[in-house]
């Protein structure tokens, strides 16, 4: 996304790192864990790389139509994977802002944001604020179970993933 090179680095920093623990998280003997893990680490890199400051690099105009067909066909899976989910929606609505975000990048070449749908642009900045604030409140530590748990499916680890990704999806949809 445009904006300054610092946060933006930031955000590249935090999505790589979350989109490689959710890659670890597909390893899981669980899988729902590993349905889901796929999903979040797609969004996880693809934020990182939507990220990269400008100043740094500047995609190909390519590259934003490639980025809503990745995330298009992600926002179809998850339409489909959440008859069985609910929490399938939250992959959707967060691939359909992906694909939102790269349609706006691809009509606005080296511009710094500002030209999105506003309407379209406040809801999802309602909807991931109110997704990392509900994150967050779950965070509270869960009494521990009975057997050991994998580090790799450890809920308030995976909830804390989720929750990064949330505030990274907040700061990128407000440099829009």
């Amino acid at each position: 996304m445009h904006g300054s090179a610092s946060p933006g680095w930031l955000l590249v920093a935090l999505c790589t790192a979350t989109g490689a623990y959710c890659l670890l998280r597909m390893r899981s003997s669980v899988e729902e864990q590993r349905r889901a893990a796929g999903g979040e680490a797609l969004m996880g890199f693809g934020m990182a790389a939507m990220a990269v400051p400008a100043a740094v690099f500047t995609p190909p105009q390519w590259a934003w139509p490639a980025y809503a067909a990745v995330f298009g066909t992600a926002a179809l899976r998850a339409l489909w994977t959440a008859r069985t989910s609910p929490h399938h929606l939250h992959h959707l609505v967060g691939a359909v802002a992906m694909v939102y975000m790269a349609v706006v990048m691809a009509a606005t070449p080296g511009h710094h944001g500002g030209s999105g749908v506003p309407l379209l642009t406040g809801v999802l900045l309602l909807y991931f604020t109110g997704y990392v604030l509900l994150s967050g409140a779950r965070l509270i530590p869960m009494t521990a179970g009975g057997g050991t748990v994998g580090w790799g499916d450890r809920p308030e680890v995976a909830r804390a993933c989720r929750l990064s990704m949330g505030i990274a999806m907040v700061a990128m949809l407000l440099t829009l």
